[in-house]
């Protein structure tokens, strides 16, 4: 597919062929894709948690309880779920960490751009620390471009997708011990392969978007 008949063919999966798995193949490019995303001043701001056992999909999916069981098969019923969790805070430790892995991988050719890039870091993450107060939210941004990222990515290897807000966090950082080691749960992914009987499915229920006469202005 070119770009944009995978844009076309991409939706929110809403049901999935319980009996057809991505292969170890594509998820090697799955994780590439979580490993690859921009974000700002290559911050990182996240954690990952990956699962393709039953085992793993039950422990997610005691974030699908109560309100959210609206989306319980969604997680038990995909060939496979990442939950994708920000970080709380960053700290000078963390920049250094950042900035030392970029070394060792070749990114700076001398000592002064790799000063430059900490000082870069340090400064764009003051602003949100300090003047804006919203680190955590900034970083939380970071992660939601990741997701952006993923979704058109996964698409791409033709995989379907069903990225889900409607979770108990709280549930989920408890679970994994997130709060402790310094992230919180946002989003959970399922991937699979759609069902025929998906009446969500493009070819049953076309999308819809607002008319560009409503959302570009062109100057």
């Amino acid at each position: 597919m070119n770009l944009q008949e995978t844009i076309d063919w991409r939706y929110t999966t809403k049901e999935y062929n319980t009996s057809k798995k991505i292969s170890d193949a594509d998820m090697t490019k799955v994780k590439n894709l979580l490993r690859m995303s921009p974000s700002s001043v290559n911050l990182q701001p996240w954690h990952f948690i990956v699962t393709e056992t039953a085992e793993g999909k039950a422990r997610i999916a005691k974030g699908t309880q109560g309100f959210f069981s609206f989306n319980e098969p969604k997680v038990t019923n995909a060939s496979a779920v990442v939950l994708f969790c920000s970080k709380i805070d960053a700290n000078d430790a963390y920049y250094q960490h950042i900035a030392d892995t970029q070394d060792k991988d070749g990114r700076f050719p001398n000592e002064d751009i790799k000063n430059g890039f900490l000082g870069a870091v340090k400064a764009f993450t003051g602003i949100h620390k300090y003047d804006l107060k919203d680190l955590q939210h900034w970083m939380e941004k970071q992660v939601y471009l990741n997701i952006g990222n993923f979704l058109l990515g996964v698409a791409s290897l033709g995989i379907d997708a069903t990225p889900m807000e409607g979770i108990d966090v709280k549930a989920l950082d408890e679970e994994f011990g997130l709060r402790e080691k310094g992230f919180t749960s946002l989003v959970a992914v399922s991937l699979g392969y759609r069902a025929e009987s998906d009446f969500n499915s493009p070819d049953k229920t076309p999308k819809s978007r607002l008319a560009e006469s409503e959302i570009f202005t062109i100057i």
